[in-house]
């Protein structure tokens, strides 16, 4: 089930409502995840920081997961070399998919950049569901990550 347009518009209001004025990282990656997490169709929802060349395991909501990604692998190291979103329709279809729970049946992941224009982080949300992102998911959660950006780096 891809989420409507107005999921988007109420969850980025809330996004922005809950990050205004804070600051600090955890607290803020913590709400934000929690607000995507109750869109529909959204399995799994978190960010992997970047430590020391690797992703590493942020805030999330859902089912355990993978703690560390190696850049460049899977699809949320491949968004992060890329610096681009990318939409996996299928993650079983995808070169080098890094299954960290056998439910996850599509994935988008967005890079999140620094002022300067560094990546420095991955909004990662898989479906339980096949085929359930599409552009207008990566718009609002391009959306959400320049929030990011603005309020805490």
């Amino acid at each position: 089930m891809k989420s409507a347009v107005r999921d988007y518009e109420t969850a980025l209001s809330q996004i922005r409502g809950v990050t205004a004025g804070e600051t600090d990282l955890t607290a803020n990656l913590a709400n934000v995840s929690a607000v995507l997490k109750t869109l529909p169709g959204f399995f799994w929802v978190g960010f992997y920081l970047l430590k020391e060349e690797e992703l590493v395991l942020g805030p999330f909501q859902g089912p355990v997961a993978c703690t560390r990604i190696p850049l460049g692998k899977g699809v949320c190291g491949s968004a992060f070399e890329r610096r681009e979103t990318v939409i996996v329709p299928d993650v079983h279809a995808f070169p080098g998919h890094l299954a960290c729970n056998a439910a996850s049946q599509s994935e988008i992941v967005v890079p999140v950049f620094d002022r300067s224009g560094s990546p420095v982080m991955v909004l990662d949300v898989d479906s339980d569901l096949p085929n359930a992102f599409c552009e207008t998911d990566a718009a609002a959660l391009e959306e959400t990550a320049r929030i990011l950006t603005a309020v805490l780096l």
